[in-house]
């Protein structure tokens, strides 16, 4: 079975921004989801997110000493982190493992946004399903999704897939959420998905 008989080949969900303008501070970090062990990959997505934050917010203004502007800063820089370690165990946890194609996060400042993308493989089976979430966190308001997922969660049957890290990037971060959905040719059994999130400084 390929992607094609199953699904629409490329669709874009949300706030997906196609044609980014160009940007000096970016970082892009990429790695074979099958290069080592997931159990050794996961313990590592938080050094790979701390060491993102701590990159791009050398980069963000902080003209003076006052508080205010140090406080900015940190809770910046924490946002940074949180977001990228979500997107890295997204990644990790539906990635193809089988597939050759890297995993990639890239991390930039444009014009006050930082703008996160992350691109992994993904089986058409599991595509159908995570289109399905996309399009309910798109169409409810995201407060009462998250109380929704929160009582759903609390069931064993439901707990290992929570929905709740986008959830908690658009409540508490206020973050603009996107993804795009890409063929590798018709008789492929697997895509690769772009996710994206924008997050206003």
């Amino acid at each position: 079975m390929n992607c094609q008989s199953t699904i629409n080949m490329d669709q874009v969900f949300g706030d997906f921004l196609e044609n980014l303008p160009s940007s000096q501070e970016y970082l892009i970090v990429s790695f074979s989801p099958s290069s080592v062990s997931l159990q050794q990959r996961w313990r590592n997505n938080g050094l790979s997110a701390d060491f993102l934050a701590d990159y791009l917010s050398s980069f963000l203004a902080c003209n003076d000493q006052e508080s205010d502007s140090l406080i900015k800063q940190v809770e910046a820089k924490d946002a940074i982190s949180y977001i990228a370690n979500e997107l890295l165990e997204n990644a990790m946890k539906y990635t193809n493992q089988l597939s050759s194609a890297p995993i990639s996060i890239r991390i930039c400042l444009i014009e006050q946004k930082i703008i996160f993308q992350i691109t992994n493989s993904i089986h058409c089976q599991a595509v159908i399903k995570f289109q399905k979430y996309i399009k309910e966190l798109l169409s409810f308001d995201p407060y009462e999704l998250y109380l929704r997922k929160l009582e759903d969660n609390n069931t064993e049957e439901n707990a290992a897939v929570s929905g709740l890290g986008f959830l908690t990037m658009v409540n508490d971060y206020g973050a603009k959420l996107g993804w795009k959905f890409d063929s590798f040719d018709e008789q492929s059994e697997e895509m690769t998905v772009t996710t994206m999130v924008q997050l206003a400084m």
